[in-house]
């Protein structure tokens, strides 16, 4: 999913790259027909929680530990807003007060795997292992983070753990994939054609596998999103997922404008939860750096 050739949202570049960036702007303009529907609006039970434990917070009579738990629930709730600044802020100040929280240091881990920082998100991964070395998602965020560290095929080694946990999984799947076919494309497909033989098929899920073994082609994909959708949120979480393992396979393929769009797209779904939300605007960041620094070479 996120390969040498990534991002374009949130770079300022000043000077003389201004005109090139402009120019790969241009390059990344198409509109490709596709499923749409409204953005999410942030959560009103989260915005109404954020304030009661903003409250709490206030209070003098909380000991260390329930200060420090309120911040990483708090911080949480930032996350899911996308309010990914003050969720930092929070996460840190949890851990000042009590550094054995293993869930916090997985979200401070993300974080700073979304900042680049990799070498601290590997610190903060290796931290969550250390507490609790039961706590999986743990082994999907590092794997994440080695990936765009340029460590596939430590990634692998990862993900190939995550997976072994729930082999069912076609979202555990698709991350395993997504480093090894980087790694090795031909033996990845046939692991991932492997793999498939566990999917649960009442899952919707299973078709973004079938996809990428091109059982289904794009617009089979792309029509089936909406089959047996019961809410409009369901619908939204659906597309971000979609839109952003088709940006990733336009990429594996070097269509960068196709790549782009989808990136967007899932953007655009403010799902901020969503691993496939987080990272597509760090794959736009590293698609635009690579543009950028192709067309000035």
């Amino acid at each position: 999913m996120r390969f040498l050739l990534l991002p374009l949202l949130g770079l300022s570049l000043l000077g003389c790259q201004s005109t090139q960036q402009a120019n790969v702007e241009d390059k990344l303009q198409p509109l490709l027909p596709i499923p749409f529907t409204e953005p999410m609006q942030p959560n009103p039970r989260a915005q109404i929680e954020v304030a009661r434990y903003s409250e709490l917070l206030n209070s003098a009579e909380l000991t260390r530990n329930q200060r420090a738990e309120l911040y990483h629930i708090r911080g949480k709730l930032y996350d899911s807003l996308g309010l990914a600044q003050l969720a930092q802020i929070d996460f840190n100040r949890a851990l000042k007060l009590r550094p054995d929280l293993a869930e916090t240091y997985n979200f401070i881990g993300i974080h700073h795997t979304l900042r680049q920082e990799f070498s601290e998100a590997y610190e903060s991964f290796g931290s969550v292992l250390e507490l609790d070395e039961s706590y999986e998602y743990a082994y999907l965020n590092r794997g994440i983070a080695l990936y765009y560290g340029g460590r596939k095929e430590i990634a692998v080694t990862d993900f190939e753990r995550f997976l072994s946990s729930s082999p069912e999984d076609a979202y555990r799947m698709l991350w395993l994939y997504i480093a090894h076919s980087s790694v090795d494309p031909i033996t990845a497909q046939a692991q991932l054609k492997a793999n498939s033989q566990q999917l649960n098929h009442e899952a919707w899920s299973t078709q973004i596998v079938q996809f990428y073994l091109n059982e289904i082609s794009e617009e089979q994909f792309l029509d089936g999103i909406a089959v047996g959708v019961k809410t409009q949120k369901e619908y939204a979480e659906r597309l971000c997922e979609a839109y952003f393992y088709i940006a990733k396979r336009h990429l594996s393929t070097g269509s960068y404008v196709k790549a782009a769009e989808y990136f967007r797209l899932t953007l655009a779904t403010n799902v901020y939860e969503f691993v496939e939300h987080k990272y597509a605007k760090l794959e736009l960041r590293l698609l635009r750096e690579a543009l950028l620094k192709a067309s000035a070479s």
